[in-house]
């Protein structure tokens, strides 16, 4: 069954000290385009990362965005002991020297400058990489799931469509044969009109019809539009990505109709053309968010 190409998808994975959450983002796009958002200490797993979602995705714009939870991500504090040291025998040297009395106070040490600095907590390169996989196909199984829903939406929706366009393609074949008979009428009235009582060759007359016939024959087209349409079904009903075959039949189809289009003189085919137009480009619409 067919998919789509919008979803969303989340996961969680744990690896030693590294706990890593994952959201993938995915929405219409001609070709595969990976981007991802990974902290800063992670970003040597950026290239890895694109190559495991173009194994499961095979088209849209996906946004992958990568953290770790509070706590095991951004800054830590680092207190420098000998510093801290050298503080306090300093402070107690001043409050000796001048008299004061008290003990040299733990906060006042630490607030010093210097004794306590914040710096970026390094990662476990190799537990994050196993923490980010796990989080990362979690958050692709359910993207996915997302996407086949949809999927199964717009193939209901496409079905619909292939059965109104096969119901008018179907009243154009029932017409197309009249509509030669009704010019063969026009012509003979028109011929014996302009002829005021003359004889008019009867071969002539028919090999006038039979020449407007095999101009107006959309035999060849019909056929052919009937064959994208069959094709259009077993993609939907296919396990494979579809989507820019399923854009390819779509413009072929169109231009099946057009040519019925421009050999036709019959209003009736006339109207169902433009209707027939107006269906298939609701189904290129829906052809774009397939997969």
């Amino acid at each position: 069954m067919i998919r789509s190409m919008t979803g969303f998808g989340s996961g969680h994975g744990q690896s030693g000290s590294e706990e890593i959450d994952v959201e993938v983002r995915s929405v219409n796009h001609k070709f595969c385009e990976v981007k991802v958002r990974l902290p800063r200490e992670l970003a040597a797993l950026e290239l890895e990362t694109v190559r495991r979602v173009k194994e499961r995705l095979a088209r849209g714009g996906i946004d992958v965005s990568a953290r770790r939870p509070p706590g095991r991500a951004g800054l830590t504090p680092r207190v420098d002991l000998g510093l801290a040291e050298e503080y306090a025998r300093a402070f107690g040297e001043v409050g000796a020297r001048l008299g004061l009395p008290g003990q040299v106070a733990l906060s006042q040490v630490l607030a010093a400058e210097g004794v306590v600095t914040l710096e970026e907590r390094s990662a476990d390169l190799g537990a994050a990489r196993e923490a980010l996989a796990a989080a990362l196909a979690l958050a692709l199984e359910s993207l996915g799931a997302m996407r086949e829903s949809e999927g199964q939406a717009l193939a209901r929706d496409l079905e619909a469509r292939l059965q109104s366009v096969e119901a008018m393609v179907a009243k154009v074949e029932e017409l197309s044969p009249r509509s030669v008979e009704q010019y063969r009428q026009r012509l003979a009235e028109r011929v014996a009109e302009l002829a005021r009582g003359v004889a008019v060759d009867p071969a002539r007359l028919a090999a006038e019809v039979a020449l407007f016939a095999d101009r107006a024959d959309v035999s060849e087209e019909l056929t052919r539009l009937r064959s994208h349409l069959s094709q259009m079904r077993a993609l939907i009903a296919g396990g494979e990505p579809a989507g820019r075959k399923m854009d390819f039949l779509v413009q072929e189809m169109h231009r099946e109709v057009n040519t019925v289009g421009s050999k036709s003189q019959s209003a009736e085919i006339a109207t169902l053309v433009v209707a027939l137009k107006a269906e298939i480009e609701r189904m290129r619409e829906q052809v774009q968010n397939v997969e």
